[in-house]
């Protein structure tokens, strides 16, 4: 996500937390951007634990498993 989004993101909400509040077009916009960024740290965290391993006791290096369920 591109810092412009996320300062973007910021401005709407000090926005809505005055008296005018938003529009129903930047009401629609945050919620965009929400999800967003939303998607964007989750992809980002994926990825890092795509890349984590667990050592064993026997000093073995073993790939981080998807829990089931």
């Amino acid at each position: 996500m591109k810092q412009e989004q996320i300062n973007r993101i910021n401005e709407l909400a000090r926005k809505a937390k005055t008296p005018e509040g938003l529009t129903e077009a930047e009401q629609a916009e945050q919620a965009v951007l929400r999800r967003a960024y939303i998607d964007s740290v989750l992809g980002n965290l994926k990825g890092q634990l795509d890349h984590t391993y667990l050592m064993d006791e026997q000093g073995r290096k073993r790939k981080l498993k998807k829990k089931e369920g």
